[in-house]
């Protein structure tokens, strides 16, 4: 487990990490966990002195001296109180990208905090010498060395038809892509190894997922990375991915069969029902309520097996994790 908060919330529990860890690992649940968390909190609130700490003038002209050395045409945003800064960049391939830097009053004693669309955690090398400028390159390098997997991302979603996620940010590193009707792979790839044999699951009915199972794992030698990965995997399960030119993306957007949508809180359907003559997709969370809600369903352990809900007639076993 892990806590996730604003930049400003961050600072104000610096001082509690080792405290927040000992209770993220010894609390029995996450309800008793937040109790706990609340009372940290509190207590740290009421011990930081000014959440606001005034900015001293020295603060302000190395600032503004810092921005000019840097260059104004590569600042995208500064707020009123000069605390916050947006810095754009374009990597080599003339992609955008933008750095948020949060600047304490301290600064440039104390680094920025950094905030990237990066897979990889972005750390930056600082000392009181140092300035904007100093970050930039570091950011510059940064791109750099993510080229190939922006390639290899950019090529998945140029080429083949992504389902999820729907408008993947820069730092997303699985791409759920169509292989046909209600057939589809997941790939997450490795930022530091794009061109490597990425994780892969295919989400589909049996007698269509079986095949594709079989053919990576009995092709899985032949992969070289010295072409694209989209191209390993193409010759690596004997298919085409559907074209882009060619099919529409509503071809491979069927609606779920239980509640009659395409996307539930940010979800696309992902069983399918294994009878070639149904096929039909659902999503795990209308399936499972389904299947709980019936008394012929029996469920084992955490797979529930019951009947498809769309083609009742034909008796069959869904199990859904």
């Amino acid at each position: 487990s892990r806590i996730e908060c604003s930049w400003q919330l961050k600072k104000i529990l610096h001082g509690y990490r080792h405290i927040l860890k000992q209770r993220l690992h010894y609390c029995p649940d996450l309800v008793s966990f937040m109790v706990e968390l609340k009372t940290v909190l509190e207590i740290a609130v009421k011990n930081t002195q000014d959440l606001h700490i005034p900015r001293p003038p020295e603060y302000y002209s190395c600032l503004i001296k810092d921005l000019e050395k840097l260059g104004w045409n590569k600042v995208a945003y500064v707020d009123t109180a000069l605390a916050v800064i947006k810095v754009k960049a374009e990597d080599s391939c003339g992609r955008q990208h933008l750095i948020t830097l949060k600047l304490n009053a301290k600064y440039p004693v104390e680094p920025p905090d950094c905030l990237v669309d990066f897979p990889l955690r972005f750390a930056v090398s600082w000392m009181p010498q140092n300035s904007l400028v100093d970050i930039y390159n570091q950011f510059l390098a940064a791109l750099e060395s993510l080229k190939d997997f922006w390639d290899t991302m950019d090529e998945i979603d140029g080429k083949t038809w992504v389902l999820e996620p729907e408008n993947p940010t820069r730092g997303a590193t699985m791409r759920r892509i169509a292989i046909g009707n209600n057939v589809s792979v997941n790939v997450n790839i490795n930022p530091w190894h794009p061109k490597m044999l990425p994780d892969c699951y295919f989400l589909g009915a049996d007698h269509v997922v079986k095949p594709l199972r079989m053919k990576l794992n009995n092709n899985m030698h032949l992969w070289n990375p010295d072409i694209s990965l989209l191209q390993n995997l193409k010759d690596l399960l004997e298919i085409d991915f559907p074209s882009r030119a060619v099919i529409e993306k509503s071809d491979f957007t069927k609606d779920c069969g239980i509640c009659y949508a395409y996307r539930l809180n940010g979800t696309t359907p992902d069983q399918v029902c294994g009878d070639p003559r149904c096929g039909q997709p659902f999503h795990q969370t209308c399936l499972s309520e389904w299947l709980q809600s019936l008394p012929s369903s029996r469920q084992s352990f955490n797979v529930i097996f019951g009947e498809c809900p769309y083609c009742s007639k034909v008796r069959k076993s869904i199990k859904i994790s």
